[in-house]
């Protein structure tokens, strides 16, 4: 999972130049390390959960863009609601941290924040497009998406003591 981390900051460096590019490059990217992090593993079961989450974010960014008709702050077209590029990062930041947990996901979610707002600072979406689209990424992943082997980190907070709760499935 290092890899991916390095793989991403590498690959926003190659298109330091403009936000626009190294968002739009992070926005591939980082479906790309959550897929092949599925192929590395040789996790089968995640990689069908990824994909599922992954048509399902689309179906929905899609039908959005075109039943909600919003035009770009730059005028360009009226396909603006909601961001594609962050619902695309956040669905696969989400995937990381759902099937992995949330060490392996810091630098993708760190990513998706930036493709989030390289979305805004580039004009092409207004700041609730780029929200709606984190949202709609998220829920399609947590919708189809376990653990990887059965473990789960989470936190736990009851009556005055705060810890995480560690469990196993089998």
């Amino acid at each position: 999972m290092k890899r991916i981390a390095m793989i991403l900051t590498a690959g926003s460096m190659l298109y330091a130049g403009t936000v626009e590019r190294s968002g739009d490059l992070l926005a591939l990217l980082l479906p790309a390390a959550a897929a092949g992090s599925t192929a590395v593993l040789e996790d089968r079961t995640g990689g069908w959960q990824f994909a599922r989450g992954f048509a399902a974010n689309a179906a929905v960014t899609l039908g959005l863009k075109y039943t909600v008709a919003e035009t770009r702050p730059n005028e360009e077209d009226d396909h603006s609601f909601p961001s594609g590029h962050t619902s695309l990062a956040f669905q696969s930041a989400a995937f990381i941290h759902k099937r992995y947990g949330l060490n392996y996901a810091l630098p993708a979610y760190l990513a998706a924040v930036y493709v989030g707002y390289s979305r805004v600072e580039s004009d092409n979406h207004y700041i609730h497009d780029v929200v709606a689209g984190a949202l709609i990424g998220t829920v399609s992943t947590l919708c189809f998406t376990t653990k990887y082997k059965g473990w789960k980190m989470s936190p736990v907070a009851r009556g005055k003591r705060i810890g995480v709760e560690l469990s196993f499935k089998f």
